[in-house]
């Protein structure tokens, strides 16, 4: 697991430097996806391909699976079945427009298990690092590694929960329905417009918790296995692990008391 981990840093650092350099000052979407405001970049895919030729080059057995390029089938080896899991810039539209909470995500996935992921935060010059049963670390240059611990015994009246949005219409109108009974009691709420970062901020206690319908494993791999390094927990509702449908991070009695408050919401729906 060091040596996934380390390497998955060493690949971020070069794709987040290579993002940085060739970040113009509005990078046009060269496409859109799901809908109009579902955007893809030319440095999106720019940084994914930089990523699977590094992996590649340093193992070429592995498989791959990235938000732009979809899945690269491997090999299984003597570790078991390898899988890296992508999201080349999660918040892009964060990035076309200059805000600074966007990040290379990078997750390893050994049997369906994720045991290594690094978020790298460039425009802050942040690294969050963590192993299955390692921990999980805040690296920035020159200054010491940071050991994460999410934020304890905060009462949900309290919390600070982060959040997102969909790109599709009628999928936002039920997220703006859900966040009005969630706003007034709650301490407040950020949307800060990455998954990826979400998560981190909940591991290194910058927001309580997390919730939001619509990530994709390659937006929760590396950061759901960070926060969860810090003590936090990742799922969906009703036992169900995170996915799509709903992803839910907190500390365990904050993650229980968020849960107990959007159950009844039914959060999962679309109009």
């Amino acid at each position: 697991m060091t040596d996934f981990l380390r390497l998955a840093a060493d690949i971020a650092r070069e794709a987040g430097d290579m993002l940085l350099a060739k970040r113009t000052a509005r990078p046009e979407a060269i496409e859109t996806k799901s809908s109009r405001t579902d955007v893809v970049t030319a440095l999106d895919r720019a940084s994914e391909e930089l990523i699977r030729q590094r992996v590649r080059a340093e193992r070429p057995h592995d498989a791959f699976l990235g938000e732009e390029e979809g899945e690269t089938a491997g090999a299984e080896t003597g570790e078991g079945r390898v899988r890296w899991i992508v999201d080349p810039i999660d918040g892009t539209v964060n990035f076309m427009y200059g805000l600074p909470d966007w990040a290379v995500s990078i997750a390893v996935e050994v049997d369906g298990e994720v045991v290594a992921g690094v978020v790298n935060v460039p425009p802050r010059g942040e690294l969050y690092a963590a192993a299955k049963g390692g921990g999980a670390e805040l690296l920035r240059e020159g200054v010491a590694a940071e050991r994460l611990r999410c934020t304890a015994g905060v009462p949900l009246a309290e919390a600070l929960i982060a959040t997102g949005f969909g790109y599709l219409p009628e999928r936002r109108a039920v997220q703006a329905e859900v966040l009005t009974r969630v706003l007034p009691v709650v301490r407040d709420i950020r949307r800060g417009g990455s998954c990826a970062v979400d998560l981190c901020s909940v591991a290194a206690g910058r927001v309580d918790g997390y919730y939001e319908r619509g990530p994709q494993i390659w937006d929760f791999a590396a950061g759901g296995l960070i926060a969860v390094e810090a003590g936090a927990r990742i799922g969906g509702l009703n036992g169900r692990p995170q996915s799509r449908k709903l992803t839910l991070c907190a500390a365990p009695g904050l993650f229980q008391d968020l849960h107990d408050l959007l159950v009844p919401l039914n959060p999962e729906r679309d109009l």
